[in-house]
């Protein structure tokens, strides 16, 4: 008997499904996707600080800069050419203290940085995040008793601020501080004065995650004592997220905000299934200097994972992406 080459197949195949052939090629794969991305689905984040002629890079986050006011027109310029939408705000004041004084002061820095954005091109949506964090001495996001967060003083000073920056020019406010009722403070301070079309987008599931040490050196607010878990999210509960924006959009918000993103596309996902309301994803700095320094060392192609990483957070639910990598990311997608 002679033996059948092992490497033929049989004559008769058994029935099966073939799957490959959507894969056949670039055309047929683009045809089918599920799931795209788009310069439009990104947020940029921008760090604007005092002086003139300031663009200070950031040594944790390389391509990433500090910058003064007059450098606020050619990144609106390069974000307009991008086709990218939405900027979100941080500011690094001059001057510090135990109140957060600066970040409601209506000549503070962001204020001026939206008030500018909004002359440079009035059509740019400008996020403003609310926090104290990077408005106090101490770096915590709230208003320090006996050496602990206040959640109840805090409340105003939040509140405060998220009216100063309607004021300003903002078309949303962003509360990150993590306090328990700060989305009804703010909602209806918005509306008391004024700024009711003002919609707030909550950061509802914000962890206690160490992949925002680098946003720390960006944004100089490193706590000076201690860490912010009394008020972030322990990263081993889902549930309780799912508690926290539901909270939050009862009280006001929205749209809401997942903190971060790739290591927590499972609440993106759950999120998603539950809550039918805009959703966007932090893409943190941890997580972009992760890439950049493999990138940089060479043990990665850049452009494939990151165009991969965030696909992965549009796939889970995002709406969308707040992320550094957006200039780059709709460069590429433009190609």
């Amino acid at each position: 008997m002679t033996r059948s080459d092992p490497l033929s197949p049989p004559a008769v195949l058994p029935p099966f499904q073939r799957t490959r052939r959507l894969r056949s090629s670039a055309a047929m794969r683009n045809f089918v996707r599920e799931t795209s991305l788009h310069a439009t689905d990104f947020v940029y984040p921008l760090f604007v600080t005092e002086g003139e002629g300031v663009r200070s890079e950031i040594g944790s986050m390389p391509g990433q800069f500090q910058i003064s006011l007059d450098q606020l027109a050619g990144e609106i310029a390069d974000l307009r050419s991008l086709r990218i939408p939405a900027v979100l705000l941080f500011g690094i004041p001059a001057e510090k203290d135990d109140l957060a004084t600066g970040a409601y002061d209506p000549d503070g820095i962001v204020q001026r940085a939206i008030r500018e954005i909004k002359a440079i091109d009035p059509g740019m949506l400008v996020i403003a995040d609310v926090c104290c964090c990077e408005y106090t001495g101490h770096g915590h996001c709230g208003i320090l008793v006996g050496g602990e967060v206040d959640n109840d003083l805090t409340l105003p000073v939040l509140a405060r601020t998220a009216v100063s920056l309607a004021a300003a020019g903002a078309d949303i406010v962003a509360p990150s501080d993590m306090m328990d009722g700060r989305v009804r403070v703010i909602r209806e301070a918005l509306d008391a004065t004024g700024y009711g079309r003002v919609p707030v987008m909550s950061y509802a599931a914000k962890y206690a995650s160490a992949w925002y040490g680098p946003f720390r050196e960006a944004a100089g607010s490193t706590p000076a004592f201690g860490d912010r878990r009394s008020h972030q999210m322990d990263p081993g509960n889902a549930r309780e997220a799912l508690r926290e924006i539901a909270i939050d959009l009862d009280e006001g918000a929205e749209l809401i905000i997942v903190k971060p993103a790739l290591s927590y596309l499972d609440i993106l996902r759950q999120a998603r299934d539950r809550f039918d309301v805009p959703l966007a994803a932090y893409n943190v700095s941890g997580e972009y200097a992760m890439v950049k320094a493999a990138a940089l060392n060479g043990w990665i192609d850049e452009r494939r994972v990151v165009l991969e990483t965030l696909l992965s957070m549009k796939r889970a639910g995002a709406d969308r992406i707040i992320t550094y990598h957006a200039k780059e990311a709709a460069a590429w997608l433009a190609e």
